[in-house]
């Protein structure tokens, strides 16, 4: 299991375009992948369960991840979300 902490700087939050980018990349691997935030934890192939987080700007999500790929699955989710969800495709 690998694990990673990184707070949302986009002003906007973890919204609705933003969680969509983090499925997509999510489900280009087989590990299982979890979210948490704000004392939640969600599957993090899941639009509604990331939305549901309510991740602010600021807000600390904590990723986990299990299986194979599971250290590039992580390294593509932060580098997204430090990218405050831009992506160049």
């Amino acid at each position: 299991m690998t694990q990673s902490r990184v707070a949302i700087i986009n002003e906007t939050g973890l919204h609705l375009r933003a969680a969509a980018r983090l499925v997509v990349i999510s489900n280009r691997f087989p590990a299982k992948v979890t979210l948490s935030a704000n004392g939640k934890s969600v599957d993090g192939k899941s639009l509604l369960g990331i939305t549901s987080l309510l991740a602010k700007i600021g807000t600390v999500v904590t990723i986990q991840a299990d299986g194979e790929g599971e250290k590039e699955l992580i390294n593509a989710l932060v580098e997204l979300i430090q990218a405050g969800f831009e992506t160049t495709s």
